[in-house]
């Protein structure tokens, strides 16, 4: 089907005001911002509302804090490049309004309501029937045409349906998927999180157990160099004692206290390379390699539904059948 050349200078207007839009969505509920936007410290911007949302979810504490605390506000992650915000006791409120973007939108809107797409439309004629406009789209061949090819011309035996719906169709497709999409990659991003959480804790409980045996050990040797420190200090005292009997005595209960010192049994030194946490390296490589080749499979769904459609024929024609079946089987007998 080819249309008529007086729309092309339209189309190049069209398409930069989509890839305008594209820019204006927000990567959280997939929409054109709504105002007010903030900016966040990497620069991305999102609704406050949607901003919001992501904070409350990451600190769902803070909205039993009284607002006459002064405490820290919490962190979020952006969701489109993951840098971590931290956020000051006013929350969301304290990040800076985008008003440039929020411009850009009133701007855009204001552009959107001009009657640039009806008059498109009215240069969008048909080839073979230059008084009829494009206005419906053929199923079967996939392509927009006019009501007098469906009834006279190539289109007679297909398929259509009127052009809006399509157009309103697939665009709600795509809206559907892209949100499908941030979805299942924050689903992923969830998940590396969760497990580099857990993967902390466990070299934190390593490391908090080796400390605890070194400060036992520190603890058991510093108390036996002291007592033993107090046993060399008493015997230098006793060899100052004057009298005979007394140093014989106090000599014999020192001998006893330093046979006692000796028997006395501390724990082990740490073996060589106790300090080293090497068993905790964790290989990422083939994950992210495998992470590089996710990629759309085109048709899984359509074809699913297709096979769950098919069953469900096939148990909805056995019925029948099988009471016909019964039936022969039940009159035979009789």
């Amino acid at each position: 089907m080819n249309f008529t050349v007086g729309f092309k200078p339209l189309l190049g207007d069209a398409h930069s005001m989509d890839n305008l839009e594209k820019q204006l969505i927000c990567p959280i509920c997939l929409e054109m911002f709504s105002k007010p936007v903030v900016i966040l410290p990497c620069q991305h911007n999102l609704c406050r509302k949607c901003a919001n949302d992501v904070f409350q979810a990451s600190n769902p504490l803070w909205q039993s804090r009284s607002s006459t605390t002064v405490s820290s506000g919490g962190r979020f992650r952006c969701p489109s490049c993951r840098h971590e915000v931290v956020l000051d006791r006013h929350g969301v409120y304290g990040l800076q309004r985008n008003l440039l973007v929020e411009n850009i939108i009133d701007i855009y809107k204001q552009e959107s309501s001009r009657p640039l797409h009806s008059k498109a439309e009215q240069h969008l004629m048909c080839e073979e029937h230059e008084d009829e406009k494009i206005n419906i789209y053929c199923l079967s061949c996939e392509v927009p045409t006019c009501s007098l090819c469906k009834v006279f011309g190539a289109h007679k035996d297909c398929e259509v349906a009127p052009l809006p719906t399509i157009y309103k169709r697939q665009k709600e497709n795509s809206r559907r998927q892209k949100q499908l999409l941030n979805q299942r990659f924050e689903g992923l991003c969830a998940v590396l999180e969760e497990r580099k959480g857990e993967l902390l804790q466990a070299l934190a409980r390593e490391q908090e157990e080796k400390l605890q045996r070194v400060r036992g050990l520190i603890r058991q040797y510093g108390d036996h160099l002291e007592a033993s420190s107090k046993l060399v200090e008493s015997a230098i005292q006793s060899m100052e004692e004057p009298q005979m009997a007394l140093y014989l005595q106090q000599a014999k209960e020192l001998i006893n206290k330093v046979g006692t010192m000796s028997k006395v049994e501390l724990a082990g030194r740490p073996e060589p390379g106790y300090e080293r946490m090497d068993q905790f390296t964790v290989s990422v490589e083939h994950v992210a390699e495998m992470l590089r080749t996710i990629d759309f499979q085109p048709g899984t769904s359509g074809e699913e539904e297709d096979e769950e459609v098919a069953v469900e024929g096939e148990e909805g024609n056995a019925g029948p059948e099988e009471e016909r079946t019964d039936g022969r089987e039940s009159t035979g007998q009789h």
